[in-house]
């Protein structure tokens, strides 16, 4: 099973995507983030194999949480 994480600060993006990758038969949502700062810290509780990260978002954007996800879990 391939574990994403979804990052956006749309709650219908994040569910959007979530029900359709929910009827993947080889993806998982583990966990879903409505900002950078709430993606770094599920990334690195939850380790997902592919995180699908929006860009411009509140709190810290999403080139900046994926350099801080890549720095402590290259």
């Amino acid at each position: 099973m391939i574990k994403v994480l979804i990052v956006d600060d749309h709650e219908m993006v994040r569910l959007g995507l979530a029900t359709y990758i929910g009827v993947q038969p080889d993806l998982e949502v583990v966990d879903q983030a409505e900002n950078g700062q709430e993606g770094v810290d599920m990334a690195l509780k939850d380790r997902p194999d592919i995180i699908l990260m929006d860009l411009v978002m509140p709190v810290k954007d999403g080139i900046t949480a994926t350099k801080e996800i890549l720095k402590a879990w290259p």
